[in-house]
């Protein structure tokens, strides 16, 4: 088991390589907001596309609280999150580099026969495969597979084997949205009070669709009550005259997954939001 000097040492050393870093609990939890910093009161940080700047010199902003400060790292502000941390992590995209988080043996098979060769890490499960290029984080891009680079956090585990090669197509392609499938159109019902149904004009829709992603992308925190939260207001407004499309859902449910939400989770705020609403 490491002990706080040795995450230490390896913080500092990955930080004088151009790396940013911070500290991870267990069970590869990052530490969450201060009391001044919490629900995001302090208008976050400028790379979390929020109000901030947030001077706060904790460790509290998750991955956007990464470094490469050596003075940060070792302050005495950070020295109690060393205290209790259980392994460090490291903010890939601050790196320029991207992870292909590979799960399980059958994740692992598919990169060897689709992906080109790079650095590789052993993972307690699978394997990490390194690249550099940095691009969009995206968890279950195909089963056993989670894309780790801007706005995310891989925890460190070592330098690995091969040399790394250059991020591939293949890779970026993964989170290429993939073009809405044509549908028949679908006549709104009529407006319990009289009127035409908003819906009608697709900008009205659009407008709904893209404030939602926004509202998604911006959490800082509670992430999964954001989701719901969104999915609700979604639903509520759109979700009884037929005009969400699955591309809508896909387009939602794409933006929860990159903010760290599993399919399963996605799929749960989405029925759960439904029930609430009698739909």
């Amino acid at each position: 088991m490491s002990t706080t000097r040795d995450l230490l040492r390896t913080a500092l050393g990955l930080a004088a390589a151009g790396v940013p870093v911070l500290p991870l609990r267990a069970g590869k939890v990052p530490f969450g907001n201060c009391r001044t910093c919490t629900s995001n009161a302090c208008g976050g940080r400028p790379d979390m596309k929020s109000a901030g700047p947030c001077r706060c010199p904790g460790v509290c902003h998750g991955w956007a609280a990464a470094t490469t400060d050596a003075d940060i790292i070792a302050s005495p502000v950070w020295a109690s999150a060393w205290h209790k941390a259980a392994a460090v992590a490291y903010h890939p995209g601050g790196a320029g580099l991207t992870v292909v988080d590979l799960d399980d043996a059958a994740a692992v098979s598919w990169a060897r026969q689709v992906l080109p060769g790079t650095r590789t890490v052993t993972t307690t499960r699978g394997e990490h495969w390194i690249y550099r290029g940095a691009m969009q984080s995206a968890n279950a891009v195909r089963p056993g597979v989670d894309l780790k680079s801007h706005m995310s956090y891989a925890r460190w585990l070592g330098h690995g084997t091969g040399t790394l090669t250059e991020l591939p197509d293949a890779v970026r392609a993964l989170i290429a949205r993939k073009p809405a499938t044509v549908r028949p159109v679908v006549t709104p019902p009529a407006l319990a009070g009289g009127g035409a149904c908003p819906h009608r004009t697709l900008a009205y829709l659009e407008r709904g669709i893209t404030m939602a992603e926004q509202r998604i992308t911006e959490a800082t925190c509670a992430v999964h009550t954001t989701v719901y939260r969104t999915f609700l207001a979604v639903l509520s407004t759109h979700g009884r005259c037929g005009c969400l499309t699955e591309d809508h859902t896909a387009r939602l449910f794409s933006a929860a997954q990159a903010k760290g939400e599993s399919p399963r989770h996605c799929a749960d705020a989405w029925n759960n939001a439904r029930t609430r609403l009698g739909l």
